[in-house]
């Protein structure tokens, strides 16, 4: 079983960057693949980027493909989000989550474990 908390997240101005980090607990962390989620009032989950437990792959969604970068550092039991370029309708919660499995995922169903969330707030 893995525990994640997320971090970094706050009120950014469009245009601007910010770094969500994911820390989680346990000695495990490197057999998980991991993701961001995100959630915007009204909508339904939404899978943002992912990366496998090695972190030689990574994936991404359409809407946020070119603009945003996840990374992990094991070593650490952390996952990260880079976001740059960032938009209003990017404005959310991020979740991290994680998959006992290694293939690539998008859908949220297939995670097992989740963080509480981290608010992203982007204004025009």
């Amino acid at each position: 079983q893995v525990h994640m908390v997320e971090s970094g997240g706050g009120l950014v101005q469009a245009g601007g960057s910010l770094r969500l980090s994911c820390d989680a607990s346990g000695r495990t962390f490197g057999t998980y693949s991991m993701a961001w989620f995100r959630q915007a009032p009204g909508k339904e989950r939404e899978f943002v980027a992912g990366i496998s437990r090695r972190g030689f792959t990574t994936w991404y969604g359409d809407s946020v493909k070119g603009r945003f970068a996840i990374s992990r550092d094991n070593g650490k039991n952390t996952v990260y989000l880079q976001m740059n370029s960032l938009k209003p309708e990017d404005t959310a919660v991020y979740y991290c989550a994680a998959d006992v499995g290694d293939a690539v995922q998008r859908e949220a169903r297939r995670f097992e474990y989740w963080g509480q969330g981290t608010q992203v707030t982007v204004s025009s």
